[in-house]
């Protein structure tokens, strides 16, 4: 198994629209290629070649095409925000060819959620086909070979769906938008291969992981190897990548991880 980093700023990207020059770079040296940042959504691959894709994020298009993604199996969201979903329409050329929609799945409340707001993904209208079957996570255990667990964490007063994914004797984490630790989410991560965690900034946030919180959960774990993601622009790639442990990495656009 195989993932891929296809974005990993937070919900404003790398850098920020404005600024003196209409960039807002932030800490962040603009002359170093892995500071740019897309928003946040992975890309697993097994042994096999199937591919799950979590979030569906504003960038999406620009991800699959610079990563050379054109084919999904399924489809995961962790939960409804802009920057999560907001790229959904980007799945219907990945339908064209196929014998029926694509997989995807949600908790209950982003599933209500996403079809309220894009119903037609989801339900055929005007001769166009449904672009995405879309269920609930609730029963869902395999989905194309690949093992899967999830646990609702804290964003703030919203939720966040956190995944475990096991295939081909490995397994990875996606902890992205929490703002605390509950014991369900270390139990999930626990022994993980890999764990790609929220990391906003180094200070403390009331809807997202800092720097303390994400070291944390990677330590109360005990995962084999973490990588920081949902990065802002006081985050520079180089400054973050010398200020954490060895077994820690830093997320940059494109990073591709074997387990």
């Amino acid at each position: 198994m195989k993932v891929t980093i296809l974005g990993c700023g937070t919900s404003t990207g790398v850098p920020r629209l404005g600024g003196e020059f209409g960039a807002d770079w932030g800490d962040c040296d603009p002359k170093e290629p892995k500071n740019r940042r897309s928003r946040v959504a992975i890309l697993l691959e097994s042994d096999a070649g199937k591919r799950i894709l979590v979030d569906t994020p504003t960038d999406l298009r620009a991800q699959l095409l610079a990563n050379d993604v054109h084919r999904l199996d399924a489809v995961f969201w962790t939960h409804d925000h802009a920057d999560h979903c907001h790229g959904i329409d980007d799945l219907r050329p990945l339908r064209y060819g196929r014998a029926g929609p694509i997989s995807g799945f949600a908790a209950s409340e982003t599933v209500r959620r996403l079809r309220q707001r894009f119903g037609y993904v989801f339900a055929g209208q005007y001769g166009y086909p449904t672009l995405v079957s879309l269920e609930n996570l609730d029963n869902l255990r395999l989905c194309e070979g690949y093992r899967v667990e999830h646990t609702q964490m804290p964003h703030g007063p919203a939720q966040s769906t956190g995944f475990r994914f096991d295939c081909d004797g490995k397994s990875v984490c996606y902890m992205t938008d929490f703002s605390e630790i509950t014991r369900a989410m270390v139990d999930l991560c626990e022994d993980a291969d890999l764990l790609v965690v929220d990391c906003l900034r180094r200070d403390p946030h009331p809807t997202h992981a800092h720097l303390g919180m994400s070291l944390e959960l990677a330590q109360r774990s005990g995962v084999g190897r973490t990588v920081l993601t949902h990065l802002d622009k006081s985050m520079d790639y180089a400054t973050l990548s010398g200020e954490v442990p060895e077994d820690v990495e830093v997320a940059y656009d494109g990073m591709v991880i074997a387990p």
